[in-house]
């Protein structure tokens, strides 16, 4: 018998609108990039954002060396007293009533994660995801987060992701089948092949589960890396809605609209349709 199982969650009820940050990150400075992370905030507010997402370690920069060297000055602190240096933040979001989403490196029992903090429209840091895939050259420094995470900001259910986390399709279809209808990730793509694989993923992201897709990217160089920008908004039926240029500070605004996500998920049930069964029911034959 084929496992037809509809997880869809009732669609949410009005808009939601959304912003993507670029900017350029300063090399271990935390308090110099929580403070620019603080004014995007309040210009998103004041284009009607309820929600911004910011780049992978946005917070800390890259700068995968420097946090290694010196985690108690170039990574967040994770522990029960929080991290003063990012109350600019937390008061930001609270006085717009506005969710962030920032990149950071973390530094929790000696241990080092790539993280997205999640702070409150009441300035509480809410949530924490922990980057699930880590790329060849970030496993030497940090730990692999080990479960997903699903925001709800009004009905909206988001779904977050981190950089390498979005080339993997079942790791959007997780945050789908948990009922999400959009995907945001924070990220960190360079200038070459960086541009060609967000093309690449992200749509598909959102046209095989008809949820929103948003991703954030760097600007400038920060690790090593010379970054693309371009930070962009995809619909569910994967053609983009909006995008930032690749090389300048700005916010990518757009409004996630339900009636867009039904028209979608009536054109495409790909997500409804979706087979649990399929990896097990499988037959090889020899030939010659």
């Amino acid at each position: 018998m084929s496992e037809h199982i509809d997880r869809s969650l009732p669609l949410p009820s009005r808009p939601l609108r959304v912003a993507a940050a670029q900017a350029q990150a300063a090399a271990g400075d935390i308090p110099a990039n929580a403070a620019a992370a603080a004014r995007m905030v309040r210009k998103s507010a004041d284009d009607g954002a309820q929600v911004v997402l910011f780049p992978e370690k946005f917070l800390t920069g890259y700068e995968p060396e420097l946090i290694r060297a010196d985690p108690a000055r170039c990574a967040v602190r994770a522990d029960a007293g929080g991290d003063a240096r990012l109350d600019v933040v937390a008061e930001t979001c609270r006085d717009t009533g506005t969710v962030a989403v920032v990149g950071a490196a973390v530094h929790e029992a000696g241990d080092l994660y790539v993280s997205a903090l999640v702070f409150g429209p009441d300035g509480a840091l809410a949530a924490r995801y922990d980057k699930q895939t880590l790329f060849k050259s970030e496993r030497e420094v940090y730990r692999e987060g080990t479960r997903g995470c699903t925001l709800v900001v009004d009905d909206w259910r988001l779904g977050l992701g981190i950089c390498y986390d979005s080339g993997f399709p079942e790791h959007a279809r997780a945050a789908a089948l948990d009922g999400c209808h959009a995907y945001l990730v924070g990220a960190l793509f360079g200038v070459g092949n960086g541009y060609h694989e967000s093309r690449i993923w992200f749509p598909a992201r959102a046209f095989d589960n008809t949820v929103y897709a948003v991703l954030a990217n760097h600007i400038g160089t920060t690790g090593g890396w010379n970054t693309c920008g371009s930070s962009a908004i995809w619909g569910p039926d994967g053609r983009i809605v909006a995008e930032a240029g690749p090389d300048k500070p700005e916010l990518v605004t757009a409004t996630l609209n339900p009636e867009q996500l039904r028209a979608a998920r009536d054109a495409e049930p790909m997500l409804r349709d979706f087979r649990h069964d399929l990896a097990a029911a499988r037959a090889t034959h020899q030939l010659g």
